[in-house]
């Protein structure tokens, strides 16, 4: 009975915060005071962007009374809000844009997004738009607009978004984080809103999967077996197992990193005007060298060779400059990744490991080829007789 009671008691409270804290947000939603004292019936806070959007809808002339709210923004930036009447995020987005213009004043308009390279150009929408016009204070922006909704239909996808003003020029807005997952539905009738924030997309997906690929290929794998081939061919028990690590090592490595490549390639063509020009360069550069890497394997000369000396010499400085640019390459992929910070702590840790090994090797390495020179030197001394050696190396003097 007493378990009853707790358990009831518990729900009690869970369901009682849960309705009061729906309730204080709607609340404080709909208490906002206009500075033109317009009220609208209903108000829903967006679920990221700091965004509120407050609306009337008039079933009588299908068309809707709304104020969108966009606060945390300085008056440098812009602010968009849009219906996608057919498809789910931004490109088909029928958008109201404000921003401050040269003259100072804030600039309400219209602008369809045709593509991922629009630069927000005022335009009409695919519906009518009576009155548009917009404010700013207190670090908000608030757009004020009447549409004449589509006929047959209350209930739309949406999309909302911020970005820095360059001049007149309205930049794009972040490629990561929140802004990648602004958009969900609303329903003008009931008062719904749907989705938004919690999804991912199937573009941020391949983004993602394009991101950790390339890391743990270029970024990881390439560098561990630099690693291997350099410290382990040292030790006499390890060899030739070093080689086998690390052909395995860099074959994995370049298997990885070239699918990698691929989904970099399939964003950029699905991405058009989003562009990461270093970053696709160097890319494209790396996936050159690392291919020359894999066929030289195949012109690998024997280690007697008159020609080894040179093959060892190239294949050390391609090397070492596919794991230089794979390096500055990840970070750059978390440069245009600028909402993945922890991504990025992750890798630096990683090649901090791998850097801190490499010393460490580097010396004890250091030590036992000095330390093995000097026992050599020992023995060839004492394999020889006034400056004598035996040619036959078996330790004995010839007698005379």
């Amino acid at each position: 009975m007493d378990i009853l009671l707790t358990t009831l008691l518990f729900s009690s409270i869970l369901i009682s915060t849960q309705f009061s804290t729906s309730y204080g947000q709607n609340q404080n939603c709909s208490a906002f005071a206009f500075r033109n004292n317009q009220i609208f019936a209903t108000c829903n806070p967006l679920p990221l962007l700091n965004s509120v959007l407050h609306w009337s809808y008039h079933p009588d002339n299908h068309t809707v009374d709304l104020a969108y709210r966009h606060g945390g923004v300085p008056n440098t930036d812009w602010v968009a809000w849009g219906l996608n009447i057919d498809g789910t995020m931004m490109v088909g987005s029928q958008c109201l844009v404000a921003f401050r213009n040269s003259s100072g004043e804030i600039h309400a308009y219209t602008s369809p997004v045709s593509s991922y390279a629009t630069q927000l150009t005022e335009g009409p929408l695919s519906f009518n738009v009576p009155r548009i016009e917009a404010e700013y204070s207190n670090n908000e922006f608030i757009i004020y607009a009447t549409l004449q909704l589509p006929a047959g239909r209350t209930s739309f996808n949406q999309a909302w978004q911020n970005g820095a003003v360059s001049g007149q020029a309205l930049t794009a807005h972040t490629q990561s984080g929140d802004n990648m997952r602004s958009f969900g539905s609303v329903d003008f009738a009931n008062g719904e809103l749907g989705g938004g924030g919690s999804s991912v997309t199937s573009r941020q997906r391949r983004r993602n999967v394009h991101g950790v690929l390339n890391a743990v290929s270029w970024g990881v794998l390439m560098p561990m077996g630099a690693v291997f081939a350099r410290y382990l061919k040292v030790f006499k028990a390890a060899n030739p197992a070093w080689f086998y690590i690390h052909v395995a090592c860099q074959t994995s490595a370049y298997i990885v990193g070239v699918a990698g490549w691929g989904t970099g390639l399939k964003l950029g063509s699905d991405s058009t005007g989003i562009e990461f020009t270093t970053h696709r360069n160097i890319g494209i550069t790396l996936f050159c060298l690392g291919t020359l890497q894999v066929f030289a394997l195949l012109l690998r000369p024997k280690p007697d060779h008159k020609y080894r000396l040179y093959w060892n010499i190239y294949h050390h400085a391609v090397g070492y400059a596919v794991i230089s640019l794979s390096i500055a390459n990840v970070f750059k992929g978390f440069d245009a990744l600028n909402g993945q910070k922890n991504w990025k702590r992750a890798y630096t840790g990683v090649i901090i490991a791998i850097g801190a090994i490499a010393v460490l090797l580097e010396a004890f390495t250091w030590f036992i080829v000095i330390k093995r020179k000097k026992t050599d030197s020992n023995k060839h001394t004492q394999n020889g007789t006034n400056g004598t050696v035996n040619p036959y190396g078996n330790g004995t003097h010839q007698q005379a």
